[in-house]
């Protein structure tokens, strides 16, 4: 996990994102990638007759202050011990951010971006989803994996490794329900075994549903992270917007979700 971008902005995550991408980036030797989005398409109108109008002052305007972010964030970070760089795309933010994450390994976001499922449908890297005051520390003391066999999990599972390693107490959470099973609980502990990862495996009862119930556990746990696919249902994209996954990504006072499909 050497590759990390965050993307950057004025909102009241910035700081949380920015404090964990640095830590992840020291404790991994990582290099952290700073992503400016700068939707054109949004100072662009179309007339009754077909032609388009392009709010120049606007869009200038709004360039201008993405370059001062773009240094602003440089001035930040010159004087640090971490490796970085700032990419700027003139495009919307999953749009800017799954461009950059092709070369990547983790993509760190704020729940309240709004996009966090989305993107993690779009990159081809992880996505690291955070509370906006609450930063994610190395090492971790306890973290937890749902997991129901699936392709999805299985990716969530291996992206984040780097993050589990070192981690003094991790839990595979499975939900006991009538669905088919795909790679079996004890495959998901051999291999986190063969990277030094020692996991516990706990079954759980499904309650009132499967969100409720893994929430219960994770709270119970004291977990600081939660790592999942798309679990509970066969489809990423309608699993992403109105399951399991969009239940956490709602919840403010949860701990940060690492997502992958």
């Amino acid at each position: 996990m050497r590759s990390i971008l965050v993307q950057a902005g004025r909102d009241s995550g910035m700081a949380a994102r920015l404090d964990t991408a640095m830590g992840i980036a020291r404790a991994l030797a990582g290099h952290i990638t700073l992503v400016i989005d700068t939707p054109v398409d949004r100072f662009v109108t179309v007339d009754p007759y077909g032609g388009t109008f392009v709010a120049r002052e606007a869009l200038e305007a709004a360039l201008a202050e993405d370059d001062a972010l773009a240094k602003t964030v440089a001035q930040r970070l010159q004087n640090d011990d971490v490796p970085f760089d700032v990419a700027q795309f003139e495009a919307q933010p999953v749009e800017a951010m799954a461009s950059a994450a092709r070369l990547a390994d983790l993509a760190v976001v704020s729940r309240s971006c709004g996009y966090a499922g989305d993107l993690a449908v779009s990159a081809r890297c992880p996505v690291l989803a955070l509370p906006d005051r609450a930063e994610l520390a190395l090492p971790l003391a306890v973290a937890c994996i749902a997991w129901d066999g699936g392709d999805e999990a299985a990716q969530a599972l291996r992206g984040a490794i780097p993050l589990l390693q070192g981690c003094e107490a991790v839990h595979l959470l499975t939900v006991l329900t009538d669905k088919p099973a795909g790679f079996p609980p004890t495959d998901a502990l051999r291999y986190l075994s063969r990277h030094g990862i020692k996991a516990e495996l706990t079954e759980l009862e499904r309650g009132l549903s499967i969100e409720e119930t893994l929430a219960e556990a994770v709270t119970r746990l004291g977990a600081q992270l939660l790592v999942m696919g798309a679990f509970g249902h066969s489809r990423v994209r309608e699993f992403l917007f109105g399951g399991v996954t969009r239940y956490f990504l709602d919840e403010p006072g949860f701990p940060p979700l690492l997502l992958a499909h």
